[in-house]
């Protein structure tokens, strides 16, 4: 069959104004598989091309497909514009099958499948299996209802089949890195990159986390394996950075040490940039080493807050202590520490912002990234604040950026400056513009300079934008009359069920190192 795969393009303020791009990894999960089928498949990058919807439907229709997969990685934020390419795709050529997977459509199946009757089919959880799964149905008249882990319509009503098993090993499919031209795709100041998983999933229950129970259950791909496939992407097609799209890529020390020596053994320069735990720095301090010598250059750790309440309330499992000592041991090895700040875990103040404003100061991150707190409904955390007032009703703005839920006494305005302060002080510290310019390492110094001129970019956008653009609810509806009751009984996506396979770690194991 033919088939295209389309990423639409995405609102959020990351995915316009920086100017680079990475390729759309969820998508080219599910091409490899089913390039593998012997399909004709397309990936049309609306995305990176910014396209306008009317260009959108036009090129897609083009290319004369018989089946249209959509996904996108921000896919609640992005879920209306789905919606209304699928309108006009359809409205163009109703016999045209629409297939929607990601994030948002597994947990609001039942919701998208009422308010839109041009989509056909919803894939829930991973998708590379249950994709070629429905793909062959559909080619040879089978039974949906055999495939697990789909939404489907059949003489008007709404089935939903039972959640597919988690996929045991991750090398079992490939990624399609063929529909893509890497030439397309950089990061980093131009470096032509990816965006790559060793692991899926994550033990811990951080209560706001939207992608934990989505993946459901830790597994990592065979370390060899992966380092192969990286030092191929160097050598073939010139890929410079690698961007680790895993929640917790070092959840495993064994498996994350026998990576990093397989990459330092193929010997290529490439640059490895990802997000994990401040524990698990701590945990390896005697192998950082081993990270800078195979091209770690930069880790996001998810830090979120600076009160040891409120790390307890969100369920972290963290400590100040520790996330201090992670930051101190990257610098002693010459790897950027990235410290995130989440504002509106709870009803704060102007005093609490202060707080963390001094807790993040004394922690000396090399960079840091400011989030809003944004309630999804099949996370602990959305519960918590189910009678909390809604200040932004748009979803296309529901992206970590904007204002989603009423700060308490202190006034929407007061709480954007609170941020954006915090973030031009922050990046603005004599100690962080001496790294930028004084730097022994060449590769520091880049990536310094980089996140600078990013930043600053982003940051006069975002200001314009608020002050011209953003629409503010007064005396919002409370977030349970907007979005309704909680999908607890959803959080995991998947069946965890299955053998263990040598990519499969148990939890405790996992959290034992």
């Amino acid at each position: 069959m033919k088939i295209t795969l389309l990423n639409p393009p995405h609102t959020a303020i990351g995915s316009r104004i920086p100017g680079e791009h990475l390729p759309p990894l969820g998508l080219l999960s599910i091409g490899g598989p089913l390039l593998d089928d012997g399909h004709h498949v397309h990936l049309q990058d609306a995305d990176l091309r910014a396209l306008k919807p009317d260009t959108i439907v036009a090129e897609v229709l083009a290319d004369s497909p018989q089946l249209v997969m959509i996904g996108h990685s921000g896919s609640s934020s992005v879920h209306q514009t789905v919606l209304s390419l699928c309108q006009a795709l359809k409205a163009q050529r109703p016999q045209l099958i629409i297939i929607y997977g990601g994030v948002h459509p597994t947990y609001h199946w039942d919701e998208i499948m009422a308010e839109s009757a041009d989509i056909d089919f919803i894939v829930r959880g991973e998708g590379e299996h249950t994709a070629q799964r429905l793909a062959r149905a559909i080619e040879d008249g089978t039974p949906f209802s055999a495939v697990p882990g789909i939404v489907y319509r059949e003489q008007g009503q709404i089935h939903d089949t039972p959640a597919a098993e988690v996929i045991a090993d991750l090398d079992q499919y490939r990624i399609g890195w063929e529909l893509i031209d890497h030439k397309d795709y950089s990061y980093w100041g131009g470096k032509r990159a990816v965006v790559v998983q060793f692991s899926r999933g994550c033990p811990y229950l951080c209560s706001y986390c939207g992608q934990r129970g989505f993946w459901t259950k830790w597994r990592h791909r065979d370390p060899h394996k992966f380092a192969k496939e990286l030092a191929r992407l160097y050598r073939e097609h010139g890929v410079e950075l690698i961007n680790f799209a895993d929640e917790l890529p070092t959840g495993s020390r064994k498996a994350w040490r026998t990576f990093l020596e397989a990459l330092i053994a193929e010997n290529v320069p490439l640059i490895l940039v990802g997000s994990t735990r401040a524990g698990d720095i701590v945990r390896d301090k005697d192998i950082l080493h081993l990270y800078k010598q195979a091209g770690v250059i930069r880790f996001l750790l998810g830090i979120e807050a600076y009160s040891e309440d409120l790390i307890a309330n969100i369920r972290k499992g963290g400590s100040v202590s520790e996330d201090r000592e992670a930051i101190r041991l990257l610098r002693q090895h010459g790897i950027l520490s990235m410290a995130t700040y989440v504002l509106g875990f709870q009803e704060e103040g102007d005093a609490d912002y202060w707080r963390s404003y001094r807790h993040l100061l004394s922690y000396d991150p090399d960079q840091v990234q400011l989030l809003y707190a944004t309630p999804h409904k099949w996370t602990p955390f959305y519960s918590s604040v189910e009678n909390r007032r809604v200040v932004q009703k748009d979803t296309t703005k529901w992206d970590y950026k904007h204002q989603v839920l009423e700060a308490g006494n202190v006034p929407v305005w007061r709480v954007f400056l609170w941020f954006k302060i915090i973030e031009v002080l922050m990046q603005a510290r004599p100690r962080v513009l001496r790294r930028m310019l004084f730097h022994p390492d060449a590769g520091v110094r880049h990536a310094m300079r980089w996140y600078t001129r990013m930043g600053r970019r982003v940051w006069f956008h975002e200001i314009m934008e608020f002050l011209f653009k953003t629409r503010i609810e007064k005396n919002g509806p409370l977030l349970s009359t907007l979005k309704g009751s909680n999908f607890a009984s959803r959080e995991y996506a998947m069946q965890a069920k299955g053998k263990r396979s040598a990519g499969t770690i148990p939890i405790s194991e996992i959290k034992s190192g």
